[in-house]
């Protein structure tokens, strides 16, 4: 029998989610991408509005399923469904796109309001000429907890989204040694 982990990645819109989940993912992913109408539309053309899901397999017994939540706030009761009996989670933040971090300060507040779960940030868009730095990334989500593991990825490869998940297994091993 096969164990289920079930990991959520979620941040701002334009942050990658869906990028990261269709990079990563071993069957064809699951999406509710739909044409942007609001203010979104000036980022890119589609947007989640219900979820991505994919899944990967770790060694012969484990499966890892991996769901995407939407990036606007409105769409919160998506995060809501997708958290409940989740592992862990992945916060996605675009380093190119300073004001979504207040954005992603906010999605990190509201699941840390309803899960006690191991979760790490993945910073994106690195290479972007207007990232801002790690440090100043940081200092925007008000986050100096050094127990929060922030890695850079880019969300087009694999090995790169494969990295930051193997980073969150670990804060998940070392939460279920320290339970």
């Amino acid at each position: 029998m096969r164990d289920l982990m079930k990991i959520v990645v979620t941040g701002p819109v334009g942050a990658g989610k869906t990028t990261f989940i269709r990079t990563i993912s071993e069957i064809e992913v699951v999406d509710t991408d739909r044409r942007a109408t609001d203010e979104t539309a000036s980022l890119k053309s589609g947007t989640t509005v219900a979820m991505d899901f994919g899944r990967i397999t770790l060694g012969d017994d484990m499966w890892v399923q991996i769901y995407g939540t939407p990036g606007q706030s409105r769409f919160d009761f998506m995060w809501d469904l997708l958290i409940k009996g989740a592992h862990g989670y992945i916060l996605l933040v675009p380093a190119h796109m300073p004001k979504s971090i207040r954005e992603a300060r906010n999605i990190r507040a509201y699941m840390q309001q309803r899960v006690d779960i191991p979760m790490i940030v993945g910073i994106t868009h690195m290479d972007h000429p207007d990232a801002w730095e790690l440090e100043d990334i940081q200092m925007g989500l008000a986050d100096f907890d050094p127990q929060i593991p922030y890695v850079t990825l880019n969300a087009n490869h694999k090995s790169s989204v494969a990295e930051s998940l193997l980073v969150l297994l670990q804060q998940y091993q070392l939460n279920q040694v320290a339970v």
